[in-house]
C-alpha cells in the first residue's frame, strides 16, 4: 500500500509517492512521452506502459503502478 501526493509548481508536477515502510519517492510528470522520471538521486527510473491505461514505474526495487494516460504510438 502506498500513497500519493501531487505537487504543483511553477516548474511543473512532482509526484512523491510513499512506501509502506516511510520510505518515499520522488518523480517529475514529463511532456515529452517518458511520463515520469526520477526528480532526485542517481537511480533512474523505467517506466513501462501495463494496458487498460496503467503504467509501472521501476526504480531500485521498487515498483509503483500508476493510472495514466497513454498516447497512441507510445
Amino acid at each position: 500500500d502506498c500513497t500519493m501526493d501531487r505537487l504543483v509548481a511553477d516548474d511543473g508536477l512532482t509526484l512523491v509517492l510513499g512506501r509502506a515502510d516511510a520510505g518515499y519517492r520522488r518523480f517529475r510528470v514529463t511532456g515529452d512521452g517518458r511520463g515520469l522520471i526520477a526528480a532526485d538521486g542517481a537511480e533512474s527510473a523505467t517506466v513501462s506502459v501495463l494496458g487498460d491505461g496503467m503504467i509501472e514505474v521501476a526504480i531500485a526495487n521498487d515498483r509503483y503502478r500508476l493510472p495514466a494516460t497513454i498516447k497512441s504510438g507510445n
